[in-house]
């Protein structure tokens, strides 16, 4: 086992082999040095000396005795490997029988293991025979499908020898044999390819019987059992190494079988019939059958022609007894042996699709009960069942068009010239709409609505809230007319309109099937549309006044174009960029809509709330007045004007704008020029401490009474270091002495007063942080005029100061520390007192200790 030699094998033997057959004698080597490929010297023995038969590598190794052998090739070597050959022998004969040895040339650094091999052959005489049923030669069979048929072989050995057959049973339907069935030499049954379900079923089988009979029975043959069979014996031998060998092999043909096939066709082709008739179908059975057999038919319809039998509908059925399945409209009769006759009456359009029929054949047998041989399904034949269609036009008109935007449109869809109608035939309608765009351009048409065979309304896509809001309503008016009407009609419905009637028909089922559609022609929804214009005059009534007269303009409006327009007015105001309540330079004062409602807009002074008056004087015409106006009210006053037409369902569509002429207030007046300043003793302050600010107002040119001046204030602060944030109101102080405070989230207080005729100061009680920032104060002037009366001038707006709010330390600080220095203090005393009465009293123990005598150490030697 630790050892590694070269090994020479052939077969263990004797091996066994029958004269006039080929033999092949295997030699491999294994564990050898050198080249990959090695070469094979045959030697033969009968007694002692080896004569040489071949060699793979010299030609002159060959005896003279087997030269000519060799050179017909009766005799070769045939090389499997780089490692093994087969000595193969044609036409073995008795002088064959003896020792062959197989030598192996060294190509090995050291000689280890063996180089050759021997093995005995021995030929034996040839003891097979096989033959047919009663020895006689091929015989032709003619069978029908469904058959049963039987054939015998007869296969005997006398070899001297312990030997086992093998018999298989052989088709040919082309240009190769199949196996049918095989009883094995070890004595088991194996089906073929193909035939083991068969096998298992009982329809093939493989019977022995006397004489060394081996039959084989076909049950249920079918077209592909037809052929040429034959029978196929092998002779096999166990060998010395417990292996089985097969020494020779006989075959023998028995019979020629041809099955003729069943077919089922329908003998029409793709059928078109019309709605209403009757469609016939003939099923026939193609079969030379001549015994006695019973026919099962049944009628499928599908709608594809890949349906399955489980998914088809089974129409009628006869069984091989002719009892024929129950039926209303369809019937089923035997018009002779082979041929059944489908018959369905009365067809619809939904009998349209794939018809088969199905055919099974049936035998009796010996205890008098049938066996169904075979089973065949035609291929499908379509059926078109045309529909009849209804004879009818369709004309579209209008009874209404729109000459104006919001006019009604009528539209009525006629059916006429109605021929060949039944009472199962009804109408419905679809109504589509296809914008008119100039040039070429094709649009597609739009759904608006359309019926269903119940006449129920489907809104399309378009217009379906404006359909559900009844703005578009269909109707049907009679049985051969619908309308359509639109209430109000808009530029957005102009365009081309037509109408399709479809035809629906009645089926078997009661259920309503379209038959025929037919498009009217389209009719131009249109009408000529100009721009639409509109002209607004201002005039001022009074020429001349002064501050607290009354200012009173009126507006005229004129317009083309709109039906039956109604006009909106708003009174707007441009004042100069110095007014500080409205910095865009636009004000909207007053307003009174189509339905004569007025409304103040931007108008905020609530001491004037009735001060303006806008009101309609005529159709065309409105009146605006001013009362008491005051210096604040300089500027230039136009009239804006919208135009409003009647659109559908009562409500207003906005039709145009248009804006007056300016009208201008301009007061002229030497009054006194106000200036307004912020000033503190003290911007910069501790948090806690009081923040004064004083506004500070001064006049030049006309000096005034103290009882003829009053001021608005209003302070505002910005919370950061540059004015890059929006305002804050801290508190206002009007002209009667009324203070409002701004709201606050922060714990400091505020307090505004006027300490002179013209100077208000604002303080800021126990300041935060928070209150730092950007402070300014806004300065509304009131001026009495020589009339009596308050007038109001511009707002005046003061340079920002900033406030600084800082944090004292040392305050902050002082106590914080005198408290912890004191805690600190008191509880260090508190522990040294502790710690001293707990030594004192709590712990205290009393030690009594033994007097020691004062004694000199012994010596180590003593010890």
């Amino acid at each position: 086992a630790f050892c590694r030699g070269r090994i020479v094998r052939v077969p263990k033997g004797p091996l066994i082999r029958v004269v006039g057959t080929e033999v092949a004698i295997p030699c491999s080597v294994s564990d050898y040095d050198g080249p990959s490929e090695q070469n094979f010297d045959w030697e033969f023995s009968r007694e002692a000396d080896f004569v040489r038969i071949v060699s793979t590598w010299d030609s002159t190794f060959t005896s003279e005795e087997y030269q000519k052998r060799v050179g017909r090739g009766d005799i070769k070597l045939r090389r499997s490997s780089n490692d093994a050959v087969e000595l193969v022998i044609r036409n073995i004969q008795p002088a064959d029988q003896g020792r062959y040895k197989c030598s192996t040339p060294s190509t090995d650094a050291t000689v280890q293991g063996n180089y050759d091999a021997e093995v005995q052959v021995k030929v034996i005489s040839d003891g097979l025979s096989v033959s047919g049923s009663k020895a006689r030669s091929s015989m032709s069979l003619r069978l029908s499908e469904g058959d049963s048929f039987k054939l015998r072989c007869s296969a005997v050995t006398t070899s001297p020898e312990h030997t086992h057959l093998h018999v298989t049973w052989q088709v040919k339907s082309g240009s190769s044999w199949r196996d049918i069935l095989s009883l094995t030499h070890e004595g088991k049954f194996q089906p073929g390819p193909g035939y083991e379900e068969r096998y298992r079923s009982g329809d093939i089988r493989l019977d022995t019987g006397a004489n060394d009979t081996y039959r084989l029975s076909v049950s249920q043959a079918s077209s592909a059992d037809g052929g040429a069979y034959r029978c196929l014996v092998s002779e096999w031998v166990r060998g010395a190494d417990g292996s089985w060998q097969k020494i020779q092999e006989k075959s023998v043909e028995i019979a020629t079988v041809s099955i003729q096939r069943t077919d089922v066709v329908i003998s029409t082709s793709n059928v078109s019939v019309t709605e209403r008739d009757s469609l016939d179908l003939t099923c026939n059975i193609t079969t030379d059958r001549s015994g006695i057999f019973q026919a099962e038919v049944m009628w499928y319809f599908s709608a594809s022609p890949d349906d399955t039998l489980s998914d088809a509908q089974l129409l009628l059925s006869m069984d091989h007894d002719s009892v024929v399945s129950d039926s209303t409209l369809i019937s089923l009769s035997h018009v002779d042996r082979n041929s059944y006759r489908l018959l369905v009456r009365d067809v619809d359009v939904e009998d349209s699709g794939y018809y088969f029929c199905e055919a099974a054949i049936w035998v009796p047998l010996h205890n008098g009960s049938w066996h169904k041989v075979v089973e065949r399904t035609s291929a499908p034949v379509s059926v078109v069942v045309t529909a009849l269609e209804p004879d009818y036009d369709v004309f579209l008109n209008a009874s209404k068009t729109p000459k104006f935007s919001d006019d009604p449109t009528e539209l009525n869809c006629w059916i006429t010239n109605i021929q060949d109608t039944e009472a199962n035939i009804r109408f419905t309608v679809s109504w589509y709409y296809r914008k008119h765009l100039p040039g070429d351009d094709v649009v597609a048409e739009e759904l608006l609505a359309s019926m269903d065979a119940d006449w129920t309304l489907l809104p399309g896509d378009r217009g379906r809230e404006r359909i559900q809001n009844g703005e578009i309503i269909f109707s049907k008016k009679s049985a051969d007319t619908f309308s359509l009407r639109i209430q109000w009609t808009s530029e957005s419905d102009r365009g081309d309109y037509f109408c399709v009637i479809s035809a629906w028909s009645r089926h078997r089922n009661n259920s309503w099937v379209k038959s025929k559609d037919v498009t009217s022609a389209s009719v131009n929804v249109f009408w000529a549309t100009q721009d639409y214009t509109i002209t607004v005059e201002a005039v001022k009534l009074k020429p001349f006044f002064v501050a607290g007269h009354t200012f009173e303009m009126t507006c005229k409006v004129s317009s083309k174009n709109i039906k039956t327009p109604r006009y909106s007015v708003l009174i707007t105001a441009e004042k100069p960029l110095t007014d500080q309540s409205n910095p865009n330079g636009t004000t909207r004062i007053i307003s009174l809509n189509q339905d004569s409602v007025v409304r103040l807009e931007d108008w905020t002074d609530q001491t004037r709330v009735d001060g303006v008056v806008l009101e309609k004087v005529q159709e065309n015409e409105f009146r605006y007045r001013m009362y008491q106006t005051q210096i604040s009210d300089a500027g230039l006053y136009r009239c804006v004007v919208t135009a409003w037409s009647p659109g559908g369902g009562g409500m207003w569509r906005e039709a145009v704008n248009g804006l007056s002429n300016p009208i201008q207030i301009d007061f002229q007046t030497s009054g006194p020029v106000f200036n307004v300043s912020v000033h503190s003793d003290s911007p910069t302050i501790y948090q806690g401490e009081v923040a004064d600010l004083l506004c500070i107002v001064t006049t030049e040119g006309m000096l005034l009474e103290p009882d003829d001046m009053s001021f608005d204030v209003s302070w505002f602060a910005v919370r950061s270091f540059a004015l890059d944030r929006e305002p804050i109101l801290l508190a206002s102080l009007d002209r009667r002495g009324i203070v409002t405070q701004g709201r606050r989230n922060g714990s400091s207080d505020l307090s505004l007063e006027r300490i002179s005729p013209l100077e208000f100061r604002l303080r800021v009680h126990g300041c935060e942080d928070h209150d730092f920032g950007n402070h300014y104060c806004v300065v509304t002037p009131w001026v009495r005029s020589a009339t009596g009366v308050w007038q109001r001038e511009p707002d005046i707006k003061a340079k920002p100061l900033f406030l600084s709010v800082k944090m004292d330390v040392l305050n902050a600080f002082k106590y914080p520390l005198l408290i912890g220095i004191g805690l600190a203090t008191a509880i260090g005393l508190l522990s040294c007192l502790i710690g001293y009465c707990s030594s004192r009293w709590c712990c205290k123990k009393e030690v009594q200790e033994t007097r020691r005598e004062r004694r000199r150490l012994m010596s180590m030697e003593m010890d």
